[in-house]
């Protein structure tokens, strides 16, 4: 990698008060996008052929992909699509960058080839001869950008990649058009190049980092220690990791955002600064000091600006730039002083410490601390931080706009460009889900808002590989002038995705659309059914759509499996549909357990428990075990894999198990990344729910009261217990998926429903 800034995308200069809003935006807008994305047009070409070649193997000879950044004439990303004379080449694509031609390519394999391509799968039947098209496709984005990544996802899904999942991942990006993206993975090794060179000791450094499943709450200040520390075989794993990553990811004509600093250090930099002026915020999320309570430096200390310029100046010299940085100071952390003149210093002062390493700097900041605390962000108070910064040298991301949209009640963030993003997934949670009309309509309505500064749209979840529909959805909705029409859009996704077209999936597909994927008001995406929860006699079981649409879809699936049983996104849908159809009916054998508890019921106690916990999530696990992307195995074992020592596989392992159970030392955030894994279910969910049935029992043979706070001491053991066990999960799955599915379905459909439809598969 080239030390030292390369080509890349000019930020917003600063504007004389009398400019106009429109032509701050247009003033973004107006860049080549070759200028702007890092590489040249020779570059990208070559970049997105290779591409094709890994997507489509020979057939790819028949696809001509060139790239001329003057398409775009100084406007957003551009593709034109046609078939020119002659049988050799059946599609010739021409784009403004690598993104937009792999754009192009991919609207041609889905519209004409009936192809699709998602995290759990690829259906890539091509017609052959390949399709021509009969008219030239010319297709601009509406907006400047489409950004992809959430801070922490980089924990919850991309932290044991290797290169190889990595690779993949950059061409689904590409593919579905992204052209910006967090390069976060290695900055711990510029962090630990800084610190030393401050004076910062090995031992306080390693205090300060958490391992590597938690290292994106390190990176914003909410913990530090934590499941740690990093080995010196992790920084350079991770080195070599992103040079790959950024290096590909520009050669695509893709903007990468390094990140940058925020303000917050380790507690060795008040040792060898004494005088420094640093203030203890306060815990984080049911963490205590021992491991949150970071140190943020107050932006008037001259160390803020030392510090900052260092970092970004080793990260420049080790990975190039794009001129485009994250940074986030009070991500879920409330600011020392409410006062807006405060709050603009500390803007202005992440914002200098961006400049003093590189003039042409732009900040990309998540805004998600507006609606998370909106009782202290109020409009002066967002207005001081985001106006800190000169108009047109920040972009925000409208981090939950699908729900909570914020430029709504902030003039557009008062100035300052903003991205529409869809945050959708918390946890990495599995879980049907989606604000299909939100998303469908949002983007539109923020671009016509008087005096919008949107410039893009994105995709922020925090855990990925889950509802494959609402991403494609929402790439699609990327390149588009109006909304879609979603029954027919999802029709056709269904013929799509399992390559072939089959009324009864369609039906599943549309049955969904309106029922788990149509969530409406303000939606969360956090699976808090009672299967993932620890178990009490106050759990939510409240729906937002009518279950008898899924187990109405599941039978529809079931019914498809004779004709569509070959198609591993088939199989990987099924196990998903009837995983749902499953955790509903863990609901409803909890609300019998705690009526016959209520009622002093024994027999249809040990009925309704006996079911649950010997039956029902049995099945549901071995359901799971059959599919390789529901293994608890494949988590643990990809975490295993980065290690060069036993010790090193132990530390990893112990991360990856406590992130999807306890949260923390003690259950801080007790299942808030939970998973439907097979293992999972049956050895922590499944052991959880045996232990709550028996203390049940137990109440009402004894003629004691259930003690709930009891409870929790005791479970926490068998939680504790599961993190530790050393026990090794199967990577590779085992029995049939259909098979399962049916045996479930026979012996689970609800009776109520059974009467009212056709029967059983």
């Amino acid at each position: 990698m080239a030390a030292g800034p390369g080509p890349g995308p000019r930020p917003g200069l600063a504007l004389p008060p009398l400019l106009s809003l429109l032509s701050l935006l247009l003033s973004l807008l107006s860049l080549p996008a070759a200028a702007r994305a890092g590489a040249g047009d020779a570059r990208q070409e070559a970049a997105v052929r290779a591409l094709a070649r890994r997507l489509l193997g020979p057939r790819a000879a028949a696809v001509a992909l060139s790239v001329e950044a003057a398409l775009a004439a100084g406007g957003p990303d551009t593709y034109v699509l046609r078939s020119p004379p002659g049988a050799a080449v059946a599609v010739a694509v021409r784009a403004s960058s690598g993104v937009a031609a792999a754009a192009g390519l991919y609207r041609y394999l889905r519209d004409f080839c009936g192809c699709h391509l998602s995290w759990s799968g690829a259906q890539l039947r091509l017609p052959d001869p390949l399709p021509r098209l009969r008219a030239e496709i010319r297709a601009s984005a509406p907006g400047r950008y489409r950004y992809y990544q959430n801070a922490c996802t980089q924990s919850y899904s991309y932290a044991w990649w290797d290169w190889a999942r990595w690779e993949r991942e950059i061409d689904w990006m590409a593919l579905s058009g992204i052209n910006l993206a967090p390069a976060f993975v290695g900055q711990e090794v510029a962090w630990q190049r800084v610190y030393r060179s401050l004076g910062l000791n090995q031992s306080e450094i390693d205090a300060y980092f958490t391992g590597p499943a938690f290292l994106a709450w390190n990176r914003m200040g909410n913990l530090h220690g934590w499941a740690g520390p990093l080995p010196p075989a992790w920084h350079l794993k991770q080195l070599y990791l992103q040079y790959r990553i950024v290096e590909r990811m520009r050669s695509l004509g893709m903007i990468t955002v390094l990140p940058a600093f925020a303000g917050h250090v380790p507690q060795g930099v008040l040792r060898v600064f004494p005088r420094v002026n640093a203030t203890r915020l306060g815990g984080w999320s049911h963490f205590d000091c021992t491991y949150s309570c970071t140190y943020l430096l107050d932006p008037e200390d001259p160390m803020f600006q030392v510090i900052g310029t260092l970092f970004l100046k080793e990260l420049i010299k080790e990975f190039g730039t794009d001129h485009i940085y994250s940074a986030d100071t009070f991500n879920e952390m409330t600011p020392l002083s409410s006062d807006p003149a405060y709050l603009a210093r500390v803007s202005n002062a992440v914002f200098r410490s961006m400049t003093g390493a590189d003039p042409e700097a732009l900040w990309l900041m998540q805004g998600w601390l507006f609606q998370h605390q909106p009782d202290f962000w109020q409009p002066a108070q967002v207005r001081a931080l985001l106006r800190g910064v000169p108009l047109g040298r920040m972009i925000v991301l409208d981090l939950f706009a699908e729900s909570k949209p914020v430029y709504q009640w902030t003039e557009s963030f008062y100035g300052q460009p903003f991205i529409w993003c869809m945050l959708h997934n918390f946890g990495g949670n599995h879980g049907l889900f989606g604000t299909v009309e939100a998303i469908n309509h949002g983007p539109f309505a923020a671009r016509s808002f008087p005096n919008s500064t949107m410039v893009g749209t994105g995709l922020v979840p925090e855990g990925i590989e889950q509802n494959d529909m609402v991403y494609e959805l929402m790439n699609e909705l990327g390149w588009r002038q109006e909304p879609l029409d979603l029954p027919s859009w999802v029709t056709r996704y269904a013929e799509r995705r399992y390559g072939a077209p089959n009324a009864a999936a369609a039906g599943a597909w549309r049955l969904l659309l309106r029922s788990v994927y149509n969530c409406t008001g303000v939606c969360v995406n956090h699976n808090r059914s009672p299967l993932m929860r620890r178990p009490s006699l106050h759990m939510d079981t409240e729906l937002w759509y009518n279950a008898s649409d899924v187990y109405e879809a599941w039978r529809l699936l079931l019914s498809a499996g004779a004709e569509l049983g070959s198609s591993p996104t088939f199989r990987y849908d099924l196990v998903d549909v009837t995983r749902q159809a499953a955790q509903q009916l863990v609901s409803d054998y909890y609300l019998s357990i705690r009526r016959a508890f209520q009622s002093h019921a024994l027999p249809e106690l040990l009925t309704a428990g006996g079911v649950l916990v010997y039956d029902l999530l049995p099945e549901l696990d071995s359901l799971l075990s059959s599919h390789s992307l529901f293994l608890l195995g494949r988590w643990l074992e990809s975490a295993r894999a980065v290690a060069t020592s036993d010790r090193e596989a132990e530390q990893y392992e112990l991360n990856a198990r406590n992130q999807v159970t306890l949260w923390g030392p003690s259950g801080n955030i007790l299942d808030y990344a939970n998973k439907q894994l097979g293992g999972l279910v049956l050895d922590y969910y499944g052991v959880r729910w045996s232990l709550f049935v028996s203390a049940l029992v137990e109440s009402l043979n004894s003629g004691t009261p259930f003690h709930q706070d009891q409870f929790n001491q005791a479970v926490f053991q068998v939680e504790r217990g599961f993190v530790y066990n050393k026990k090794r999960y199967p990577a590779v799955p085992a029995g049939d998926t259909l098979e399962i599915s049916r045996k479930l379905f026979l012996k689970y459909y609800p009776s109520t429903v059974r009467r009212s439809r056709a029967g059983p598969a």
